[in-house]
């Protein structure tokens, strides 16, 4: 088992949990939906952002009280809640400054994906997972910015295929965590259990 710095893993399996699922619905919805209106396309991609900012808070406050972690949880959360409150105050229903507001959200997301990639594990798994995420987050975001030709049903499902991407990496990502935490709660009690009887073995050489 590849061994996990705790000092910089960023949350909880829970909520990557949650957020994957969260990403999943919204893509599936975007890609089958039917969303052709742009009203209706940025209140739902910005409750969809106030959703993963509120997910993204609670994996803080978890953090902070295993003092590891929700520096990162709290960035996340404040990229979510910002790209959403610019979707509703700033674009106003123009296409493109939601294509702007869209693309960059989804490029810095990347980014910080791949940051998360190198810091937060040497696991391959873990790492693969979150690089990937993060340059498909890049790529998407390039395009979309690019999109301005195409109709909004086009632009919102490139939007919406990320989410795909960024909810089914999320869901291995906490399945996959939720078992390396098993496996360092076994590595930790058995840790304990070979210092106890050498403990005694001591004690007993002693005497």
């Amino acid at each position: 088992m590849a061994k996990i710095n705790r000092r910089f893993i960023d949350k909880h399996w829970l909520v990557f949990i949650f957020r994957g699922a969260l990403a999943v619905l919204f893509g599936c919805f975007a890609l089958f939906g039917g969303l052709a209106d742009m009203q209706s396309v940025i209140a739902t991609v910005s409750v969809l952002l106030l959703l993963m900012g509120i997910v993204d808070a609670v994996g803080a406050l978890y953090g902070s009280t295993k003092k590891h972690g929700w520096v990162n949880s709290i960035i996340d959360a404040l990229i979510d809640v910002v790209a959403a409150l610019a979707l509703l105050f700033f674009a106003k229903n123009n296409i493109t400054n939601s294509l702007i507001i869209i693309s960059v959200y989804t490029i810095v997301s990347g980014i910080i994906d791949i940051f998360h990639g190198f810091l937060s594990t040497v696991d391959p798994t873990d790492r693969f997972i979150r690089v990937f995420a993060g340059v498909c987050g890049c790529v998407i975001g390039i395009v979309i910015l690019n999109a301005g030709k195409f109709e909004i049903t086009t632009f919102i499902r490139f939007f919406g295929a990320y989410m795909l991407i960024v909810g089914a990496t999320s869901l291995i990502y906490g399945v996959h965590n939720r078992s390396q935490e098993k496996e360092d709660e076994i590595a930790r009690k058995e840790a304990r259990r070979l210092a106890s009887k050498k403990r005694a073995r001591a004690k007993k050489a002693k005497k």
